[in-house]
């Protein structure tokens, strides 16, 4: 006489046992990775408030000529990612110890290592003109920003006899208006810290190029 086997029940082969466990937890399994995969963190260019050029009548290494007084402007937009208000800024820079060679500043540049290079050149460098605006924004508002100035472009060299390094920034920060000795305000602007604030900047490297840029 042959013994059945029943489907469930004690007499069942261990591999039937085993294959149904394994099957039970493909499931949940799945539905880890499948959820894991649906949150992942966004990049951090679409976390951080991110200023964004728009259109400039500059370009990426335009050479200006020494000593030499050049209108600038600069359309961007700002994306929010947070209640934020302060002020956005669009400005000439020159530095003699922040070279061009060792910072990445283009508008195609790598985001976030050009925030952590544009945080170097701010503290580094002196201002050669600017335009500011105060703003506020909130998370997911994007507001264009247009501003315009008169950039004046050092005429005189570093210690190695090269002129400085020029840089065209669009940034934010807080602002103080101080109030001089001739009765006049002027505006006092401190960088918002990249990390700290989480925006990421946007600038361009430009050429001093000129006769009195020569050695």
């Amino acid at each position: 006489m042959r013994t059945r086997i029943p489907a469930s029940g004690p007499g069942r082969s261990r591999s039937a046992a085993t294959a149904l466990g394994l099957g039970r937890l493909a499931l949940p399994l799945a539905a880890v990775t499948l959820l894991s995969g649906c949150f992942d963190k966004p990049k951090i260019e679409d976390r951080w408030t991110r200023v964004d050029l728009v259109a400039s009548n500059m370009v990426p290494n335009q050479a200006v000529a020494p000593g030499a007084s050049v209108p600038i402007t600069f359309s961007s937009t700002i994306t929010y990612r947070k209640i934020l208000t302060g002020f956005a800024v669009a400005e000439l820079r020159a530095s003699t110890t922040v070279s061009a060679q060792s910072v990445v500043c283009a508008p195609n540049a790598p985001r976030v290592a050009m925030a952590n290079d544009i945080d170097r050149i701010l503290a580094g460098s002196v201002t050669c003109g600017r335009a500011t605006r105060a703003v506020t924004g909130w998370d997911h508002l994007v507001m264009p920003v247009d501003l315009s100035f008169t950039g004046n472009v050092p005429s005189g060299m570093d210690s190695t006899g090269n002129p400085p390094s020029l840089f065209l920034l669009c940034y934010m920060g807080s602002g103080d208006k101080v109030e001089r000795q001739d009765g006049t305000d002027t505006l006092i602007v401190t960088p918002f810290p990249s990390a700290q604030y989480e925006i990421l900047p946007i600038g361009m490297k430009l050429v001093i190029s000129g006769p009195a840029a020569q050695r």
